[in-house]
Parts: C-alpha cells; structure tokens; sequence
C-alpha cells in the first residue's frame, strides 16, 4: 500500500475530510491507490536563476499522469544567490529542514526535486536524503551565452573581471553598466561553471537525475522533455521502492569528487556533498576530496578555470563525455535513479570540440582535484582550487595584511600598504561568524597592485567564495576564527606560508608567542550574535565548514520514521 494511502483510504471521517478537500478537479481514481508526487519547487521571481521551474513542473505533471500517478506542485523555500541577504548559506539548512518537514508532513509517496540556483539543489538533496522518500532531481540548466562587444560574458566571473578593470582605471564605468544588460540572455542559472552549474552537473553523478538531462540549457525544449521523463520516472521509482539511501552511496560521493575535478567544479561543492552525505549516514570526510580527486584532470575548459561557458559543455557533448575520460576512475558499481549504474548509461559518448573538453592525453591540467591544506593556521583544514589559482603562486611565503571584518576590508582597501607578495587575510566570516560563511573570501584586490598589473595575489579567509570566482584563494580555514580558530591570532605583518603541493598552510610564528596571543578586540566585536529567530539557532548548532557546515542535530538522520504521522 502507498503511504499516500493512509490517509485516503477508508471510509472513516478523517479519510473523508482528506479527500474531500484534495477533489478540487482531481477525478475520483486519484485516491484509488495511485501514487501521489510531490513536485517540490523552488520557482520564484526573487530567485531569478528558477523562476522558469513553474513550466518545468508542468511537464513534470504530464509524465507523471501517463504513468497513472497523481502529481502535485509543492512550492518550497527558494533561496536566490544574488539578491538575498547577508548570504544564501545562512538559510541553506533552514531550506532543507522546512522542504524535509513538508515532505514528512504530507500524503505523497515521492518526490519530484526542482532546483537550480545554487543553494537549491543542495538543500532538496539535504531534505529528500533525511525524508528517505523516493526522489529524482530536475535541474533547472543553465542560461544560454550573452555576448558584449562581440565577446561570450561568463556570468559572475567576468563580473569579477569587469569590476576589477573599473577599479584598475582600464574599463570605464558606461562600458562597465552597458554590459548589464548582455549578462544574462536567458531562463536559467549561470553559465560559468560556477555552484549551481557543478551542483546541477553532481546531482547526476550521484546518481540523482535522468541520465543525460544534467547541463541541458535552461532555454533548451530537451529540459522539458527530460522532465516529462522524470515525472514517468518517478512513478517507476516508487513501484520499485528505489529511495536516495539506495542510490546516493559511498561510491557515488567518490565519483563526484572525480567529477568535480574533471570538470573544474566549485569548491563550494564540498560543503554541501560533505552535507548530504551527513544526513545520509554516508562516511565522507574533507580529506577525501583529496584523495580521490588528486591525480585527476581538468578536461573542462569552462570559465572560470578555463574559457568556455556551459552552452559549449553541452554542445561538446556534455557531462557524459567528460565522464567517459575519466572512467576508469569511476566506481562501476555505483547506480542512478534508474536502477543501473552510472557508468552503463555513458554508452560511447563522444568528445565533439576538443577545445571545450579535452582529451584525457593531453589536459588542461594534470592534477585539478580540491586541495586540502593543514597547519598550525587551519588545523582542521583548508581547501584551495588549484584549477583557478594561478601556478607561481601556489607555493608562497609572504607578510599578512589581517582585516578583521568585510566591513574593516571594505574600509581599508583602497589605501594599503601592499606588495604582490603580501597575504590578504579576512577573517570571521565563517559559518557562525558573520553567520553564514558568505562568498567574501575572493577579496578584491587593492588599486594601488591594479594599477601595476597585477591580478592575483594569496587570500585567505574563514568564507567560501562564488563559485564563479578564481584566484589563490585559500578558504573553509577551520576551525574558523568565531569557534576560536588559530585565524583570530594572526597580525598583520605575520609571515604566512602557502605550500600547495605539500598541502601546508602555516603561520611562521613562534608556538609559544602564539598560545600567549589574544585574540582582537575589534574582531571578536564584530562577530554576529544574533537574540532570537533562525540565526540564533543557526549560531548556536551549526558545525564546520570542514563537515559540511550543517546544523549538529540534522546529521545523520536516515529517513527511517518517514511513516511518522499524526492523526
């Protein structure tokens, strides 16, 4: 019997109030066993990257009914990137824990997952693993290619680029705003191989979505094709009891970090694979990003580690033949929403533009997978992006110029005494911090090394950073100087030592001089402390970047009570 079941079934007075107020046009069959599915979307106009999910919905319906189920739109919590405030993580685990409790609460045997901007899809993926209900991901795609002045724009990365050329004196503001417009051409999240690009593109690797649909463009009618095949996907799923626990294992997690290195992907991928695997009971940790992702190759030339944009992925012949490069180091064994595993659904998909995705001989770079660094300034570690680093930088020793705030860099910036080989250092913008780890961690660079050229300098900071963004950038330093991390110690004028390739991230300052540090006042008074609501309990219960930066008490919950009702 479908759990849907237990409330429509029956002639008693409660299962008449329960279908009796779902008739409003639903033909009397609906309630005769069929499954119903919800379809959880994320669409909203304030979350511009998925306000076209409502037509996408749509044709999830139209699957759904063909194969006798009942489909039913659940508009759930969407968070979107560039407009809320201070940062979209703060609400990523609130997102998860309203979608979970909504899936709980109502009578539906599975769900439908729509998402595209980036924290969407991680916090769906959150919510359906505690649930443990039968699930399969749609994800929104990306835009189609603006161009300006007869160049591609890669959107959030030439942002970056555009605003430094602004501040550096060599791109005027006119020509700076007239680009606004050319950004962003379409439906559909970013096309730079940013968060939402990675996190759309994992979801498959997990096993999550219709195999081949991940990376199609938002504005491609192929996108809604695959969703009127996911929506006769999901009524199969639930025949067949195939749930995220089953699909979503250790092997999975492993060929996505292999994934994410192939295809240069977002180092904010970390926390939130690192999070899903959390609620799934799935051993994951930080070193294994690592460990399995060191030794392989960047075969992506996407911005922002390379040149092209998403629309030429999949042109090229998208996720599946990136995959293909990289099939030996994929667990053959593990499976997707289908029933069959991952690798049997590559077939023999071609690379067809060389330029876009490179053959496995000759790379882009040899070893792109996320490094993870430790020392006595991130002893539970740090992740940089080699990929999106520049390589003469990657081992650096240089004299820390500390900010203790984004509102003491903001203050500062312009008028630094600052050399290219100085280490910026912003710190409490971790997760409890600032709260929420926002994307501050790719500080602008000061004008006075704009102006002699320079464009890329050692950062470092407790934050993540837009997935859109490139740089040296060492982030997720843990503890985080809020949790009374080694950061909060470092002065400006401390030297710093940056050895990517020995995985090292250290202060060159005596130990003794440091255990007698204190940590800065105008730091710590800056540190958020919020009285009431969902930072105050955000604060009070979320863990480190290094375990995925969830909530303590959202771990590891399996869906073994989703038949948990009231009646």
């Amino acid at each position: 019997m479908n759990r849907s079941s237990q409330w429509y079934a029956g002639t008693d007075r409660n299962a008449y109030i329960h279908r009796a107020w779902m008739r409003r046009g639903l033909p009397s069959g609906a309630f005769d066993g069929r499954p119903h599915i919800a379809i959880a979307n994320t669409a909203s106009d304030l979350t511009p990257c998925n306000m076209h999910l409502d037509e996408v919905a749509e044709h999830v319906k139209r699957g759904v009914w063909e194969s006798g189920g009942v489909p039913l739109n659940l508009p759930v919590v969407s968070l979107g990137e560039t407009n809320v405030r201070p940062t979209a993580m703060l609400w990523r685990n609130m997102a998860a824990m309203a979608i979970e409790e909504m899936l709980r609460a109502n009578p539906i045997d599975g769900v439908v997952l729509l998402g595209g901007c980036d924290k969407t899809i991680p916090a769906l993926l959150m919510a359906a693993s505690s649930v443990g209900l039968p699930a399969v991901v749609v994800p929104g795609g990306p835009m189609l290619t603006g161009t300006f002045r007869g160049a591609p724009l890669g959107c959030g990365t030439d942002v970056w680029k555009l605003s430094e050329e602004v501040r550096a004196g060599t791109l005027s503001q006119a020509d700076f705003l007239r680009s606004e417009s050319s950004m962003i051409r379409s439906k559909g999240h970013c096309n730079t191989m940013g968060t939402a690009s990675t996190m759309g593109l994992l979801a498959e690797v997990l096993g999550m979505t219709l195999p081949g649909l991940a990376g199609t463009p938002a504005a491609d009618s192929r996108l809604l094709e695959g969703a009127h095949e996911t929506g006769c996907l999901i009524v199969e799923m639930i025949a067949a009891g195939r749930r995220p626990a089953d699909v979503m294992t250790r092997g999975s997690f492993l060929n996505a970090i292999v994934a994410l290195a192939a295809l240069g992907g977002s180092t904010n991928a970390v926390v939130h694979l690192l999070a899903i695997a959390g609620r799934l009971g799935v051993e994951l940790t930080q070193d294994d990003f690592d460990r399995t992702g060191s030794g392989v190759p960047l075969l992506a030339d996407l911005q922002p580690a390379g040149r092209h944009l998403m629309e030429d992925l999949y042109r090229a012949g998208g996720l599946h033949a990136v995959l293909n490069e990289v099939r030996d180091l994929l667990d053959p064994h593990a499976i997707t929403v289908t029933g069959r595993p991952l690798v049997e659904h590559l077939g023999e998909a071609k690379v067809y533009d060389q330029e876009v995705i490179r053959a496995r001989e000759r790379p882009l770079q040899e070893d792109a997978g996320i490094a993870v660094l430790y020392g006595n300034l991130a002893p539970d570690g740090a992740v940089i992006k080699p990929a999106a680093a520049s390589p003469h930088l990657l081992q650096h020793r240089g004299p820390a110029v500390v900010f203790d705030s984004i509102e003491d860099l903001h203050a500062r910036l312009d008028d630094l005494d600052v050399t290219p080989d100085s280490v910026l250092v912003l710190r409490g913008c971790g997760p409890k911090g600032y709260p929420g780890m926002p994307e501050v961690s790719n500080m602008p660079l000061p004008p006075k090394l704009l102006a002699q050229g320079v464009r890329d300098m050692v950062r470092i900071c407790d934050g993540r950073m837009s997935g859109t963004a490139y740089g040296t950038v060492v982030l997720h330093v843990a503890p985080e100087a809020a949790a009374g991390g080694p950061l909060g110690l470092v002065r400006t004028g401390d030297m710093i030592i940056l050895d990517v390739p020995a995985r090292r991230l250290e202060l060159d300052v005596p130990a003794e001089e440091l255990a007698a540090r204190e940590p800065s006042p105008e730091m710590t008074a800056a540190f958020a402390r919020p009285s009431r609501g969902w930072e105050r309990l955000y604060v009070e219960t979320v863990q480190q970047a290094d375990t995925g930066a969830d909530l303590d008490f959202l771990v590891g919950s399996s869906g073994d009570d989703v038949a948990r009702e009231s009646h």
